[in-house]
């Protein structure tokens, strides 16, 4: 296997405590929350998540459709409201369907889903900015963005980061969203394409990721997903907005998992399949889950779920191993394949 090559540009940031608590707390509640998925009414789950996402995504850029009305949309009914409004919804639309097609860390990608973000809204789209841009607040400007001739450069770099960097893929996401915002590489639709972004590297860590609506809790939180961009471009690193985002994964992930999770601790033996025996123990169907939503969990976020030390699980998987229950393919790097369930 070729060695990743080091990254030439690395974005300035620091990963604080906090930081690291969130990574192992979000790690967590990822499994609970792709069991939720796969309830009964997941599909209806995933659905309303989509529009949601949609909606607070477009209103925290100024668009005043409801949720109802994006449904509406979604379901190809009729909706009076100004044009350009209606035509954001279904731009978006169409972008988050393209989100299985994507590939978080292609540049290429990120124009192609700008040019269908913004299609018949800027005559630039899919293509970076030719001029200067600036962000204005309510007391003017409060952010200059780099000039024009600079972006494709400073883009290259940033993907580059992305896809060579060893960073948790969470710590990625958060720092490429506040470096995208910071380059503002489009003349306009930067918000929409940096939350969908973020989305897109979080979809390389576990697949629900598609599904979990962010934007919702950052459209809920607007004036601090702001204040932290604005305290990371003042102390020059992106460790305060990392913050920030990190906590509303979290939550986000402890607000959608559902009343019905209660009983998962007790049922989850039931979707691990008849093959493995009454000889497996709860841990051990635990792990099997986990592994079946998350294939390439480490042994210390799989200890973390199950609340042991590191050298117990590593025992657990030893004796899967053995019973032929689990295999490793790869080392570092590597994933788990489910043999006997």
């Amino acid at each position: 296997m070729a060695k990743k090559a080091e990254p030439t540009y690395v974005p300035p940031f620091t990963v604080s405590a906090e930081a690291i608590n969130l990574i192992a707390e979000i790690s967590g509640q990822i499994e609970r929350y792709a069991i939720r998925l796969e309830q009964e009414d997941g599909l209806r789950l995933r659905k309303a998540n989509r529009i949601k996402t949609i909606h607070s995504s477009l209103a925290i850029e100024g668009n005043t459709l409801s949720e109802g009305q994006v449904r509406d949309i979604l379901d190809g009914k009729t909706v009076v409201a100004p044009i350009r409004q209606i035509q954001e919804v279904k731009n978006a639309i169409a972008t988050y369907e393209l989100y299985p097609s994507l590939d978080a860390f292609k540049e290429k990608d990120l124009l192609k889903a700008h040019s269908v973000m913004m299609q018949a809204l800027v005559d630039d789209a899919g293509r970076y900015r030719r001029g200067g841009v600036g962000v204005f607040g309510e007391k003017g400007l409060v952010h200059l963005a780099p000039p024009a001739d600079r972006v494709p450069m400073l883009m290259g770099d940033l993907f580059n980061w992305l896809k060579n960097a060893k960073d948790h893929l969470l710590i990625r996401s958060c720092v490429f969203h506040y470096e995208f915002e910071f380059i503002h590489p489009f003349i306009d639709g930067n918000g929409r394409t940096g939350r969908l972004w973020q989305s897109l590297i979080l979809g390389k860590l576990h697949p629900l990721f598609e599904h979990l609506p962010v934007e919702n809790m950052v459209y809920a939180n607007q004036q601090a997903y702001y204040d932290a961009i604005t305290a990371s471009t003042n102390a020059g690193q992106s460790g305060p907005f990392i913050d920030f985002m990190l906590r509303e994964i979290y939550k986000t992930l402890k607000a959608h998992q559902g009343e019905e999770l209660k009983n998962v601790g007790n049922n989850v033996g039931g979707n691990v399949g008849n093959n493995v025996g009454n000889n497996v123990g709860n841990r051990e169907k635990k792990i099997l889950n986990v592994i079946r939503n998350t294939p390439t969990i480490t042994t210390p976020q799989l200890a973390e779920i199950l609340g042991v030390t590191k050298r117990q699980c590593e025992r657990i998987l030893s004796a899967m191993k053995q019973q032929g229950l689990l295999l490793r393919v790869g080392t570092k790097g590597g994933h788990w394949e489910i043999v006997n369930a």
